[in-house]
């Protein structure tokens, strides 16, 4: 008779006839662990009651299951990436970039004139910011409480339009005066009290290692062997990659852009600077805000806005990078096309969002080159698409999507890329089963 265990991916069989010799037979099961290659070999007859993983029956000779663990479905199969696409919740999921390729390949077919700078563009760009956020702020003015809500949604999205024309400042992808572009992306990164300077050595790093193990400043998956060190935040870790994710940028811009020791020496007094800006800003606009509007108005005119741009940073980061499918690379295997083309997401969302946030989820040819202004992203994608759509992981925003990321994406593996909390530690992932539960799965 045979028993199956699905869910830790081992198969048993018991047996009252004679030991099987000589026989070897190979099958591929799936579960939610993954997928395994099961080696059917035979075994010596064995008497112990230490040995769990083994069912006792009188009088049986039991064959155990080898389970060796292989790596999820082949990307190489247009079939394998179709099921994957609709499981993920993506529109595509690109084929492997042959390791032949490089940047200078991809870089070489984009047309010129997606590189070219326009400060008629640029400054398009800031008007439609300034603009949607002034009206922000009058619609929560004016917005009786039950439509705050909303008043909130707009008014963060508009100012994640701020943080987009700072990010191409620090591309110096924004201005053909390189003066003007530092001033303007401090100035733009003031209402979000995020330091210009400090961010942008960060995200320079981003760019140049993407999806590399260690190295890379995003988002990276949680260490197995860190998760095991640190029991007694292994809670709050849960939480940070599971519900509390779409927020998790929070932590990252306290931790990583505040302290002086994590930058180079030549970096350090430009650092100082945007310290300098951002905490002025503070103790300038703060007390002034709630000396008009009190601390409720505190609250509703800053914070609220706030926490709803934190949300966009969060979202539309680990969208770029984060999916089931894509790996993250130790240094010596990493190739940096497979990374930036393979490893990218482009995503697609309602538009008020993608003119508000200039077309910052255009986001494969930004990591093909960063020199691209955000307002000539469309037209890149256009040429990525015509020269090398095939490769492309393309997603329209959806429940589907998210539900994978919040709930698969974790812990990190070699061969699966990520395991889930709910099979590392079980008994404490309970945030994670209620996001399975609870989050739409529709795509």
């Amino acid at each position: 008779m045979a028993c199956s265990v699905a869910d830790s991916g081992f198969l048993f069989l018991a047996s009252k006839q004679r030991p099987i010799h000589s026989t070897r037979i190979t099958q591929v099961a799936s579960s939610g662990a993954g997928t395994y290659c099961l080696k059917w070999e035979s075994l010596p007859q064995i008497r112990s009651k230490q040995k769990s993983c083994l069912i006792s029956l009188r009088k049986t000779n039991v064959v155990r299951a080898v389970a060796v663990p292989i790596a999820p479905s082949s990307l190489d199969s247009a079939e394998d990436r179709k099921r994957l696409s609709e499981m993920y919740g993506f529109r595509q999921i690109g084929e492997p970039l042959p390791d032949k390729v490089t940047m200078k390949d991809i870089t070489e077919t984009l047309p010129k004139k997606v590189f070219e700078i326009d400060n008629g563009k640029a400054l398009k760009s800031v008007l439609i910011s300034a603009t949607s956020y002034t009206l922000g702020l009058f619609m929560i003015a004016k917005a009786p409480w039950y439509l705050l809500p909303l008043a909130w949604a707009w008014t963060g999205t508009a100012v994640t339009g701020f943080f987009v024309i700072g990010h191409d400042c620090a591309h110096k992808s924004f201005s053909k005066n390189k003066l003007l572009e530092d001033i303007i992306g401090t100035l733009a990164f003031l209402p979000l009290i995020y330091p210009y300077e400090p961010w942008r050595f960060k995200h320079d790093r981003h760019h140049a290692k993407t999806n590399m193990l260690h190295e890379d400043t995003a988002w990276q998956p949680v260490w197995k062997e860190e998760f095991d060190s640190f029991p007694a935040l292994r809670k709050a870790i849960i939480f940070g990659y599971g519900p509390f994710r779409p927020w998790m940028s929070i932590a990252h811009w306290w931790l990583c852009h505040f302290n002086l020791k994590k930058f180079r020496p030549n970096e350090i007094n430009r650092v100082k600077i945007s310290l300098g800006c951002v905490f002025a800003f503070m103790a300038i606009g703060w007390p002034l805000i709630i000396w008009k509007t009190g601390i409720i108005g505190w609250i509703k005119f800053w914070l609220m806005p706030w926490l709803g741009y934190h949300f966009w940073m969060s979202t539309f980061t680990m969208v770029h990078h984060t999916a089931p499918h894509i790996p993250f690379k130790n240094s010596d295997e990493w190739n940096a096309a497979q990374a930036q083309l393979n490893g990218t997401v482009h995503c697609d969302y309602p538009s008020w969002i993608e003119v508000l946030c200039h077309d910052i989820n255009v986001h494969i040819p930004h990591h093909i080159s960063p020199r691209i202004p955000s307002y000539n992203l469309r037209a890149a994608h256009q040429s990525l698409q015509q020269n090398w759509g095939k490769y492309l992981n393309e997603a329209s925003w959806n429940w589907r999507l998210m539900k994978t990321i919040l709930t698969i994406c974790h812990v990190y593996d070699k061969e699966q890329n990520y395991v889930p909390f709910d099979e590392v530690v079980p008994e404490e992932a309970q945030p994670i089963t209620f996001l399975k539960k609870v989050m739409p799965d529709y795509a």
